[in-house]
């Protein structure tokens, strides 16, 4: 005779709003049909079980195999918000891994998430920022975003958009421009914009924009703009800033824009030297490094080399350093220092 009994065990964990997955080798296949699903409700349930599996690098390729890419895609033009938002998202996830960055490269989604730039869903163009970042930590990524036309539109939105945003944006940007691409941004006022973002009070875009003009400042022509907009007086003030990351891409972008002789003037004339050499005794490799780098460039000029002289026994200590690259630097500084005519 059956009873009446009431399970000691949790109900079973069922999301009402993601789809069910299939068993073994056809969970992939069945949740692709449902993304082509004329019914909204069946779209936005495959999506997110989609999300759940793509954190798998092998269920991303399994994904790209059968063709989920042009289907996820074919939704980004999608009529409803929540259906483009998750469809970033998945796009996002599978951008952490090579093998779907790889798969963006040879199946356009490049140019495809373009289209996303200006949607009115701040989530929506935020994982769609994230992917990119993802993708231009490969050079070929990085390469793809160029090749693909949108440095232009990067930079215009880097003043736009919100700060959450405009920082994976200047992660994007520093990556692209190490690709050649640094001209293409100059002819777009990057150095303006940058210049702007190296005033904000949030200390990861100061050190985010600093990093980015380091990429831009490689050309000659972005260390001449760098000294036409009177950047170099921000940089110097950012060497006594009190986030180390501002402080150690300050001095890098110093480093590059003191390349020229009218660089070299303007970080003198702004007295870069003395916070330069405070910066020795930082607690962060990449801040002595830079930090060294930046007074070499200096030490080129007659007035750099004989303000430094005097303090020559300080990059002798320097040349002791725990880190290899940094007493590598040392020797070369003092050498310069050293020269004489």
């Amino acid at each position: 005779m059956a009873h009446a009994r009431i399970s000691m065990y949790l109900p079973p964990d069922v999301n009402p709003t993601q789809a069910a997955i299939a068993y073994g080798c056809r969970a992939l296949p069945k949740l692709n049909e449902e993304l082509q699903s004329e019914d909204l409700q069946t779209r936005q349930k495959a999506l997110m079980a989609l999300c759940d599996l793509m954190h798998d690098p092998e269920h991303v390729y399994e994904a790209i195999k059968i063709g989920c890419l042009e289907s996820l895609k074919a939704l980004l033009k999608d009529g409803d918000h929540m259906v483009r938002i998750k469809t970033t998202e998945v796009f996002y996830i599978m951008a952490t891994h090579n093998v779907g960055r790889d798969g963006f490269l040879e199946h356009g989604v490049i140019l495809a998430l373009s289209f996303l730039l200006n949607d009115p869903q701040p989530l929506c163009r935020e994982n769609l920022h994230l992917a990119y970042k993802h993708l231009a930590q490969l050079p070929s990524g990085a390469q793809g975003i160029v090749s693909s036309g949108l440095i232009p539109s990067l930079v215009w939105k880097l003043q736009r958009e919100e700060e959450e945003i405009q920082q994976l944006i200047l992660d994007t940007l520093a990556s692209c421009l190490q690709e050649d691409a640094a001209t293409e941004a100059l002819d777009n006022r990057v150095v303006p914009f940058l210049k702007q973002m190296l005033l904000s009070s949030n200390n990861d875009i100061r050190s985010k924009a600093a990093r980015t003009l380091m990429a831009v400042c490689i050309p000659l022509e972005g260390k001449n703009q760098v000294w036409q907009y009177d950047v170099i007086p921000i940089l110097v003030h950012l060497l006594k800033d009190k986030t180390e990351e501002v402080q150690a891409n300050a001095a890098g972008a110093l480093m590059y824009a003191t390349m020229t002789t009218e660089g070299k003037y303007a970080a003198l004339d702004a007295e870069a030297i003395t916070p330069l050499l405070e910066l020795l005794c930082s607690s962060m490799s990449k801040v002595r490094l830079n930090a060294i780098k930046a007074l070499t460039m200096l030490a080129e000029a007659p007035e750099g080399r004989r303000y430094l002289q005097a303090h020559v026994p300080t990059f002798r200590v320097s040349e002791k350093d725990i880190n290899q690259a940094v007493q590598r630097a040392a020797h070369i500084a003092i050498k310069v220092i050293e020269w004489k005519p």
